[in-house]
């Protein structure tokens, strides 16, 4: 085969929703693609407290928990389709919702890949990518780097602001990335204490001032300085990054000023000031009105915002081409990316 019609599944670290998108795959010497129709389905509110939570559950909790979201995904999915009158469907590339990501002791585990969920919406299900790559020693993450070098190969860097930033690029014929800082997993955050799920445009934070303090405590955190590949979690963050912010006491529009003035550091100490380079920016924090300007003023890099349906639903768009990648048997992970042991093909394959 060398067309798919394939719907992929998307649940990120910042929460704002479970993104759904039908996409068809063509190859004809180099890949093509064409988002058909997507959506992003928000969580609710007893289900974005279970998430966000994830962390905290012991395993039989998180087993329970787990069967829960699989049944959640199955109907959602089902809902899709029959809203959409989607009729021609090979099979459905999910990559559930992370639970545990502790890559260096050999744990991640992303909740909603049960076998039951093809069961569920009787069709093909390639699903728990991460795993595989765990196991070889990998980091597990990131995944999209193999879509940017296939699908998106015309820009310099691609660049994606979720839960956490994170980034790929070509050096020296070798694809490299790896998470830069976490994003909208601290944003979200902190205006949550004021009732609201995000900063609208970064209005807030643009109101508030940088405490040079706490962003030079911020700055010096040691995995700035560890070299790829590496990866983030939420685990990390609340060991790391809550701790310092709060020990501050400040307004939360100070510590949202702060923290998009770490970001911006962090993210643009990463792309080289070069007036040629183009950066595709992709993801939530695209939306991010002061967050983006402040990219822009560090860096001399020519910053792209693409149309909307790649902004919101890249990455459910790499997952399900990361499922045409398993079934064809081709490499998915890439080892100068994860650390892995090897370049490998990961991913479950469940037939109903």
């Amino acid at each position: 085969m060398n067309e798919y019609n394939v719907i992929g599944v998307m649940s990120g670290t910042s929460l704002d929703g479970l993104d759904l998108v039908y996409v068809s795959f063509k190859f004809e010497d180099v890949w093509k693609f064409q988002i058909k129709t997507s959506e992003t389905l928000e969580y609710d509110k007893i289900w974005q407290n279970t998430l966000k939570n994830l962390v905290k559950f012991s395993p039989s909790v998180l087993k329970a928990i787990d069967k829960d979201y699989t049944r959640y995904l199955g109907k959602q999915i089902n809902n899709f389709i029959e809203k959409h009158q989607i009729t021609e469907l090979d099979f459905v590339s999910s990559h559930g919702h992370t639970a545990l990501h502790k890559p260096d002791e050999g744990i991640t585990y992303q909740i909603g890949n049960q076998s039951s969920l093809c069961e569920l919406l009787n069709k093909a299900v390639v699903c728990n990518f991460r795993v595989q790559d765990v196991e070889l020693g990998g980091q597990g993450a990131p995944l999209v780097p193999i879509g940017d070098e296939l699908l998106f190969n015309e820009y310099s860097y691609c660049l994606n602001l979720g839960g956490f930033a994170n980034i790929s690029f070509n050096k020296n014929r070798k694809r490299l990335a790896y998470d830069i800082c976490p994003v909208n997993i601290v944003l979200n955050h902190y205006v949550g204490a004021l009732g609201l799920n995000y900063d609208d445009k970064g209005f807030l934070a643009s109101s508030g001032q940088v405490n040079e303090s706490l962003l030079n405590k911020l700055n010096a955190l040691d995995f700035y300085n560890q070299v790829y590949p590496k990866s983030l979690g939420l685990e990390w963050v609340q060991a790391n990054i809550f701790p310092i912010c709060d020990s501050f006491k400040l307004e939360v529009k100070d510590t949202l000023r702060t923290f998009v003035e770490h970001v911006a550091i962090q993210i643009t100490s990463q792309v080289s000031n070069n007036q040629n380079g183009t950066v595709l920016i992709t993801g939530g924090g695209v939306y991010n009105d002061f967050l983006m300007k402040r990219i822009k003023s560090l860096s001399e890099s020519k910053i792209i915002s693409p149309s909307k349906n790649i902004i919101e639903f890249k990455e459910a768009l790499i997952f399900a081409f990361l499922g045409v990648l398993r079934l064809r048997n081709e490499i998915n992970c890439l080892k100068s990316v994860t650390g892995a042991s090897i370049n490998h093909s990961s991913g479950n394959i469940f037939y109903p």
